[in-house]
């Protein structure tokens, strides 16, 4: 199998790469952090680059790329703890693009894809634990066609957004609607997360909405696979920079008059942290190359994924923040922020135990030494 990336693919990290290293510095992050965690100027600087709309169809004004090239501009953004959820845009933008009808699809994608319009998903509540057929949010009819009830935590950039993917039970089924944040009904409590993105609660009280699909359960599950490659992307590209951060303080702090990293327990350290961030390279192309399978072989491919992801963001992290010593956890130093970036990953759409049960789960009667 060629793994190798093709000429467009490059032309697209190098761009990506470009944008991060000048226009997204880490203090331009620091800022954004301190006025809240989201800029639509700087959402806006990556539609400008064609990003909002990789997942579009070109008819559509989108690029009409894939999970590949998805996967290439996560790991980018991932270099520069990009703050604003483009995740999001790729999760909306493709199940539109692929299940909503067609008066939907025309309203929706042009503006998303040229960054008028940021629409998330809004699917966590409370007490689900990561389940995606937990849901309490009801639906109901109207003369004018529906109406959601609903309370969604977590909800990214959740009080910037234009509008929100919801499921809600209809007709005993989940079905998957979209709401705009300017409907009636609706309230957002917004606040800063761990890694300094913004996120808040969502309160739907009969607010008007659209049905996108009353295949809400196989939707969901569709959208929740595109979001964990898309973390375990972003997920390699800062631990990454991590490493290379991590390589450079070895290489120039000094201890009794020579540089730590010629002591060969710590070198030891660093390579195991090579290995670990490979092996997640590589889970990480797995799961990019499994999005378009079958649902069944998708969902077990996406838990073994965002499982290795996780045991291996703990282990850089950690291991990151010990090499440093005491500077590795304050907060003017770019590595704690690396770190907090890697735990607050490593819980996105399914911590690390969550994702070892889902593997089990689904482990074939084939599976093991004996099959």
């Amino acid at each position: 199998m060629d793994f190798d990336f093709s000429d467009d693919q490059e032309q697209l990290r190098d761009a990506v790469r470009k944008w991060v290293d000048r226009a997204y510095t880490f203090e331009r992050r620091k800022s954004l952090v301190q006025a809240g965690g989201f800029a639509r100027e700087a959402y806006g600087e990556l539609a400008d680059l064609g990003l909002a709309g990789l997942y579009i169809p070109e008819d559509d004004g989108g690029l009409g790329m894939g999970p590949v090239e998805g996967m290439v501009v996560m790991e980018e953004l991932g270099r520069g703890m990009v703050l604003e959820p483009l995740s999001q845009t790729l999760i909306t933008s493709a199940v539109i693009a692929g299940v909503a009808p067609a008066e939907v699809k025309a309203a929706w994608l042009p503006k998303i894809a040229s960054g008028e319009a940021l629409v998330v998903l809004a699917q966590q509540e409370r007490g689900a634990r990561y389940k995606l057929d937990v849901c309490a949010s009801k639906a109901s009819s109207t003369p004018g066609g529906y109406a959601l009830t609903a309370a969604k935590n977590i909800v990214p950039a959740g009080d910037q957004a234009d509008a929100f993917l919801v499921p809600a039970q209809w007709d005993g089924r989940i079905a998957l609607f979209l709401v705009e944040r300017g409907a009636a009904g609706v309230t957002t409590r917004g606040y800063v997360t761990q890694d300094g993105s913004r996120a808040a609660d969502v309160q739907l009280v009969n607010s008007p909405a659209t049905l996108v699909t009353l295949d809400g359960l196989a939707a969901l599950e569709h959208a929740v696979d595109i979001g964990i490659a898309s973390v375990c992307a972003e997920a390699v590209g800062v631990m990454d920079k991590t490493l290379a951060i991590t390589a450079e303080y070895l290489n120039t702090r000094k201890q009794f008059g020579v540089v730590i990293g010629s002591f060969q327990a710590l070198r030891h350290r660093l390579a195991d942290m090579k290995m670990q961030l490979e092996l997640a390279r590589s889970m990480s192309y797995y799961a990019a190359l499994k999005l378009n399978a079958p649902s069944d072989e998708r969902r077990r491919a996406l838990a073994r994924a965002k499982y290795q992801l996780g045991v291996s963001m703990r282990f850089v992290g950690q291991q990151a923040v010990q090499l440093h010593g005491g500077i590795g956890v304050t907060d003017e130093y770019i590595v704690s922020h690396y770190f907090k970036k890697l735990t607050q990953l490593e819980m996105t759409f399914g911590d690390t135990l969550h994702h070892l049960g889902e593997v089990s789960n689904r482990m074939q009667e084939t599976a093991g030494v004996f099959s």
